[in-house]
């Protein structure tokens, strides 16, 4: 379903590209298990039957993990206001509209297409931005919607979950003691060890690296469909600066959700390099907002 969202032949294919490599690394892995005789099949339905889970009801398991609650128009008209505009602008269904009860400044979409999008934004957020401000990060999360990252992630991560759960499976299975063919080569289970982390690390790396790029790639839709990147600048520069004045354990209570987030939760210092982070550096979302104004020839 197209909109108007400005075109982003980068992430398109940025998109090709990860799901190729990660079909590559899949056909490997799954030639590897069958290499040294593991009967992957349960573990694959297993993991085939998450998946589903997560494509189909990704919209309610986000709301109720991060507590948040559909409102209609007359509970909240300024935000169901904003979005109404921004989806005309866009010339795309509406989504669902959401509330969140957390100081938290945050906001985030969900859901596998349009039809079944959801667009949720935490307390915290409302009473800090300007309408100007929120409008930019709406646009921002609609572009989500628009592109269908959340299928395009939830895919993405499958085979991190197979390799996740063949780990456990060589670990509670006892095939850490068994040897290769009956020899005294090296144990079955050390074998599927290795070879699932790193299946596990290159699909968790390829995955972050896509992530990064589609949250470049949704502030420039959003600043482009506004008209007004100065506003999303100033929002993110907001959020990212009252992040800190939020107790670290609610901090560490929306850190496991980074990935679905405007901008990330973070508690603590960061010593994680960024080759590890679901999100550009602040500094490179900013920079990138600065040269879209330059181009639009505003603030």
């Amino acid at each position: 379903m197209k909109t108007r969202f400005a075109s982003d032949r980068g992430l398109a294919g940025r998109m090709v590209v990860t799901m190729f490599l990660l079909g590559l690394l899949y056909v490997v892995f799954v030639g590897a298990l069958i290499a040294v005789g593991v009967r992957a099949l349960t573990v694959l339905v297993l993991a085939g039957g998450l998946l589903l889970v997560q494509y189909f009801l990704s919209d309610r398991i986000a709301l109720f993990a991060m507590h948040g609650r559909e409102v209609s128009p007359q509970e909240a008209p300024e935000l169901h206001g904003l979005i109404d505009r921004l989806c005309a602008l866009a010339d795309m269904p509406k989504p669902r509209v959401a509330i969140a009860d957390s100081d938290v400044p945050n906001a985030f979409a969900t859901g596998r297409n349009q039809k079944n999008a959801v667009v949720c934004v935490t307390t915290g957020i409302l009473r800090r931005l300007e309408p100007q401000e929120l409008e930019g990060v709406l646009a921002h999360e609609l572009s989500h919607v628009a592109h269908r990252d959340v299928a395009v992630m939830t895919v993405a991560s499958f085979l991190g979950i197979v390799a996740g759960l063949m780990t456990r499976f060589a670990l509670y299975s006892g095939l850490a003691g068994r040897r290769n063919g009956g020899q005294g080569g090296v144990p079955v289970g050390v074998i599927i060890l290795l070879v699932s982390a790193v299946v596990y690390a290159v699909s968790f790396l390829l995955t972050r690296a896509l992530s990064r790029y589609r949250e470049l790639a949704a502030d420039r839709a959003g600043a482009l469909l506004t008209q007004r990147p100065s506003a999303l600048a100033s929002a993110l520069t907001k959020v990212t600066g009252d992040m800190a004045r939020i107790p670290t354990r609610d901090l560490r209570e929306a850190e496991p959700f980074n990935a679905f987030y405007f901008a990330p939760a973070l508690s603590g210092r960061q010593s994680i390099a960024n080759l590890f982070a679901t999100h550009p550096p602040l500094e490179r979302r900013l920079e990138q907002l600065a040269n879209i104004s330059k181009q639009l020839g505003r603030g």
